[in-house]
């Protein structure tokens, strides 16, 4: 239905009209008596062979909605019984932030692609604290915390301390993002000494607390193995739980779609980042031997492509890109194929 019917009809419309479209669909839906139940019935699934210990939580399934779906918590609930395990909220930055001038989302239907400049936008970590109060499924949820755009790079740690302690009681982790190719000089941070300085001072504030929570590093898929390995070095020092490997690519090699639409500035997620995130994956597992988890996310589509993040090491898996072209089945079709079923 989904790929026959509303993809089609949600595809004549501008991305992200129709992204926002589909929210207000689904508040909508999620209203009428029974319907959450119904949802619930089609495309949750459970199984005690999915169930995964990871950095200290226990998830009921491997399968994540990335950060950048619901950047500012609005959906936890509707999009709980869609079959996740875990939900990511953000990027959330300190104070509210328009982003970059639309249009800004822009589908790539031959390659099965996005290319997005969105820009941060959200309406400020102290909004997604209010909702998160609200929610009311026990899902667990990631907090993916940046910068603001105006905030230069040298008091970017003081961005992420504050995203970090408001919403500390409201998340079950927390991934520092510097890996965004549309926030200027973002990832300038990716570098050696102003990453581990900024792992480090938010560890610092983390073993502070009663209890801590599990910080994890979300990187680009860009970054050379010579960056990579100093990305394991910074992770065994600083002693941060794990990595989510990758956020968006500015590669545009080998793509099929119209070429003013592959020209236009940001970044690519879809089957064209499959290969090299799955590269990238197995790269940091091996070089570190296995010494903290991986969330592998980027190109997957189907549940063959989750089941090769997890051979080349990642211990849970992120959709984004892929819900939007295969649709709203795909995790449960993940755990489904996982399990045998």
């Amino acid at each position: 239905m989904y790929k026959y019917i509303l993809q089609p009809l949600l595809f004549k419309l501008d991305a992200e009209k129709a992204h926002y479209l589909t929210f207000d669909l689904i508040k909508f839906l999620f209203k009428i008596p029974f319907v959450p139940q119904i949802f619930r019935a089609v495309y949750h699934y459970e199984h005690p062979s999915l169930e995964r210990e990871v950095f200290g939580l226990k998830f009921k399934n491997p399968v994540g909605l990335a950060a950048g779906f619901d950047k500012n918590a609005l959906m936890i609930d509707e999009f709980s019984n869609l079959g996740f395990g875990f939900i990511e909220i953000g990027t959330l930055t300190p104070k509210g932030q328009p982003g970059n001038d639309k249009p800004r989302l822009f589908r790539l239907k031959p390659d099965e692609a996005i290319i997005n400049r969105m820009g941060f936008n959200n309406d400020g970590v102290k909004v997604a604290v209010e909702k998160l109060k609200a929610r009311n499924s026990n899902i667990l949820v990631g907090g993916n915390i940046g910068k603001n755009k105006v905030t230069p790079n040298e008091d970017a740690v003081n961005d992420y301390l504050i995203c970090f302690h408001e919403l500390f009681d409201y998340v079950d982790y927390f991934v520092v993002n510097v890996s965004s190719p549309n926030t200027p000089n973002l990832r300038a941070l990716q570098e050696k000494e102003p990453l581990k300085n900024l792992l480090q001072t938010l560890q610092n504030e983390n073993v502070k607390k009663a209890k801590q929570k599990p910080i994890l590093l979300k990187i680009a898929p860009d970054l050379t193995e010579s960056q990579l390995d100093d990305i394991v070095e910074i992770v065994q020092e600083t002693k941060i739980a794990g990595v989510i490997a990758t956020n968006t690519t500015i590669s545009r090699e080998g793509l099929k779609s119209d070429q003013n639409l592959v020209q236009e500035m940001g970044g690519l997620s879809g089957k064209p980042v499959t290969k090299r995130s799955t590269e990238v994956i197995k790269y940091l597992s091996e070089k570190s031997n296995k010494s903290f988890p991986i969330i592998g996310v980027g190109g997957i589509h189907s549940p063959e492509d989750a089941i090769e993040k997890l051979k080349a090491g990642a211990s849970l898996v992120q959709i984004y890109t892929g819900f939007i072209y295969a649709g709203p089945s795909l995790a449960s079709d993940i755990n489904k194929k996982l399990v045998g079923a």
